[in-house]
């Protein structure tokens, strides 16, 4: 297969997206930049805006931060960033005019409230994912989602759907060669070996802002904010679709070192429409183990997708396998090894989307990646199977 290019995957990002005529949307200038800034400059904001400050006629005019030493390293960081204003409240930055995108980095709790100023602002969004922590803060942003000119690009940190190799991956799917997918799976196995207790040294009042990922409610746990990830894959592999219902175990091999996390595993199967399964495989502290792909699994093929490659596999014509002991795949049909970090195609399609006056809105896509993991934390923690009308209807 040939790679996709950055167009293709504009184009192929997903269903349902929005799309306006030039006319009917801003038009930038060809020698123009656009200008963006960043809303909360942590770990994420700093890897981010570093690969967005990077992007040729992009510009990083704002910065904003409740803490310093935040800011400090972001100047320290990324490129363009020491010349950049900051500010310490996100309503001041989102007020400047001159401001064409935002990037939404901030703790999961507080991404709907900050998506919904930014789209009250005007603003083109890159949100980081998930959409959430819990129900109510979905449907938040769901609902300021609706509010959006559809002028405006919005986009969420789902690289997956970037990448020319998942989009190549897509291609084959939706082209019958591997089948109808009735099975899939996805494996976030990764971690080093269980922390010891610690305590932070930080003020109460900053404790659970800084120390956010930590705790349930301000990150909605490992599965809605690791987790999402695969589970929005799950939910592009089956047509877009959000299952019907889901079922889990989980819980914690290893006492909690700090924070209120219930779970270091979990095995989730979801339930989609026309007799779909898709499984979650998720486990922390592994000693440096890692496993972390999909799997689509076809009555013709199966297609395994990373972050890094991805490889199409199909029927063995003539079994070359010595014994029924000798387990070597022989099915391999095509690998491709990604090119660059998939995140840097996450960027240039958000910037060239605004560019090219192509705009979209992931919102819903994002909503219903949230939702699904979601689901899958309630089956687990009620040890039943639970149904998406049920999720919805809680918040």
């Amino acid at each position: 297969m040939e790679p996709i290019s950055r167009r293709q995957a504009l184009a192929g990002v997903a269903s349902g997206i929005v799309a306006v005529t030039p006319q009917a949307a801003f038009s930038y200038q060809a020698n123009s930049a656009v200008s963006f800034g960043i809303i909360g400059t942590g770990g994420r904001g700093v890897y981010v805006g570093t690969h967005m400050a990077h992007v040729p006629g992009v510009r990083l005019a704002a910065i904003c931060d409740i803490y310093p030493d935040r800011i400090d390293n972001a100047k320290t960081q990324i490129p363009a960033a020491k010349d950049a204003r900051v500010y310490k409240n996100y309503h001041d930055l989102l007020a400047q005019t001159d401001l064409d995108a935002v990037l939404i980095t901030t703790p999961v709790y507080l991404h709907p409230e900050h998506f919904e100023a930014a789209v009250h602002a005007g603003k083109h969004i890159y949100c980081e994912k998930p959409a959430g922590a819990d129900v109510a803060g979905v449907k938040r942003l769901l609902k300021a989602s609706a509010k959006a000119s559809p002028s405006k690009t919005i986009q969420f940190g789902f690289q997956q759907r970037f990448s020319p190799e998942y989009l190549t991956a897509m291609e084959l799917a939706k082209s019958g060669k591997v089948g109808p997918i009735k099975m899939m799976m996805s494996y976030w196995v990764l971690g080093g070996t269980p922390p010891k207790p610690f305590k932070p040294n930080l003020p109460a009042e900053d404790e659970k802002i800084r120390m956010w990922g930590s705790w349930m409610e301000r990150s909605g746990g490992f599965i809605v904010e690791q987790d999402c990830h695969g589970v929005d894959m799950l939910n592009w592999f089956a047509g877009d679709a959000h299952p019907i219902s889901a079922r889990g175990t989980g819980g914690l091999r290893y006492p909690l070192a700090y924070g209120d996390q219930d779970s270091d595993h979990h095995d989730i199967t979801y339930y989609y429409p026309d007799g779909v399964e898709g499984w979650l495989i998720s486990i922390k502290h592994t000693a440096g183990f890692r496993d972390v792909k999909e799997q689509f699994f076809g009555s013709a093929g199966m297609l395994e997708t990373a972050r890094t490659y991805y490889k199409w596999h199909g029927p063995v014509a003539n079994s070359p396998y010595k014994n029924a002991d000798d387990l070597t795949d022989s099915s391999l049909i095509e690998r491709r090894n990604s090119k660059r970090e998939i995140t840097i195609d996450a960027v240039e399609a958000f910037f060239a989307s605004i560019r090219d006056v192509k705009p979209y809105n992931m919102a819903p896509i994002a909503a219903n990646a949230t939702f699904t993991a979601l689901l899958g934390r309630t089956a687990y923690q009620q040890k039943r199977e639970v149904s998406w009308e049920e999720l919805l209807k809680s918040a």
